[in-house]
């Protein structure tokens, strides 16, 4: 199964590059490769599914509902997660859903494989998984008033059919972080990272504070790649921040390239996106995970009872819509205890990672002693804490 999956992976990018060069990309359900991947997760969707019906799923018969992916369901990572809950959806809901891939973050490109959507297909809910389709959504969402519109982890809406929904990642990231530390052996950790902005610094930030929670001497050197998909960039990326001496990676991508380097080389590896332990196992620590499956179900119900109402979506592990994967078995018994501790203080509101003192990494002050970060603060957040080992891009 794991060589399966790497095949697929590898596969998925060829694919992605080539669709990036062409403007007659192939969308709609009729894909073979999202068709091909859809079965092979049949299983775990399904599973999803019968969680989602006992949930009071159901009922939405009447929708078709169209996602667009900005890379290919076979990635293992942020697109296959948004997969599985897009297939978990249409099973609790009766709804038809549609998927395109490989949508380059382009006004342009968003708002012609929405209106296809729309026009062809007859799609009454369009979804938008990356960040850059935000202007393109708006756009549709303005010249289609009877169409609802969800995006995924922008910030813009409107009153009537467009609404963002996210979740808050930066939990399960600082307790990832508490486990990276553990198990390092060096107290050098490292971070794979795909653009400098506000969700991807949390990411760093929250990782950083769980690790120093663990050791207050680590440290997390972080590489910007500038992609959100790219195996190769990635994997060099990690090499070269194992060539420093480097023992544990982290990383915000969307494929297990930097678990593959650090499997490689005898290093450990925190993932993202998805439990993706079968690609390098010796080297797996823990990830971060989504499950889309329920938010999705909750909004195609709404769109089909007509109670949908755009809102700001922003849960967290309390909600279910992001957690921790199972921690590796070499996570000394006192961490594990003390993570599962501070996940309940998570759970139940009475722990939030972004508590001062905070500095940031050029010793100012961020956060006094017992302040926390507003959500409006959270969203914007432009500046790495002390130690981290990198400057945010500009740009």
């Amino acid at each position: 199964m794991k060589f399966r999956r790497l095949l697929l992976v590898l596969l998925a990018f060829v694919l992605f590059a080539a669709a990036c060069g062409s403007d007659d990309d192939d969308s709609g359900s009729g894909d073979e490769a999202g068709t091909d991947e859809a079965a092979a997760d049949e299983g775990a969707s399904d599973e999803g599914a019968a969680d989602d019906e006992a949930a009071g799923g159901g009922g939405g018969e009447d929708v078709t509902a169209a996602f667009i992916y900005i890379g290919p369901p076979g990635d293992a990572g942020w697109t296959f997660a948004h997969d599985q809950g897009r297939q978990a959806a249409e099973a609790a809901t009766g709804a038809t859903t549609l998927f395109i891939e490989n949508v380059p973050e382009v006004t342009e490109e968003v708002v012609a494989a929405g209106q296809t959507f729309i026009d062809q297909d007859g799609a009454n809910l369009i979804v938008g998984t990356s960040f850059g389709f935000m202007d393109g959504l708006e756009q549709l969402a303005a010249d289609n008033p009877d169409v609802t519109f969800e995006h995924i982890s922008g910030f813009k809406m409107n009153d009537t059919n467009f609404g963002n929904t996210f979740g808050r990642m930066y939990e399960p990231r600082y307790l990832s972080g508490m486990a990276a530390a553990s198990v390092s052996e060096s107290g050098n950790l490292g971070y794979v990272a795909a653009f400098g902005i506000p969700e991807v610094v949390r990411g760093i930030n929250a990782f950083t504070l769980g690790a120093l929670a663990v050791n207050p001497e680590a440290t997390v050197e972080v590489i910007w790649t500038s992609t959100w998909f790219d195996p190769t960039i990635e994997g060099n990326s990690a090499q070269a921040l194992l060539e420093k001496g480097i023992d544990v990676l982290a990383m915000h991508q969307d494929t297990p390239s930097v678990g593959q380097a650090a499997e490689e080389a005898g290093a450990r590896w925190v993932a993202y996106n998805s439990d993706m332990s079968e690609f390098a196992p010796t080297a797996f620590v823990t990830a971060p995970v989504w499950d889309w499956g329920p938010r999705y179900t909750e909004i195609v119900s709404a769109v089909a009872d007509g109670s949908y109402t755009p809102e700001a979506y922003w849960g967290g592990m309390a909600d279910g819509i992001v957690g921790l994967a199972p921690l590796a078995d070499d996570v000394p018994d006192d961490v594990a205890a003390q993570i599962d501790d501070i996940q309940s203080q998570i759970v139940d509101g009475s722990f939030h990672p972004f508590t001062g003192p905070i500095n940031d990494n050029q010793g100012t002050e961020v956060l006094a002693e017992g302040v926390q970060h507003t959500d409006e603060e959270l969203l914007g957040m432009a500046y790495l804490v002390e130690g981290v080992i990198g400057e945010i891009p500009e740009g």
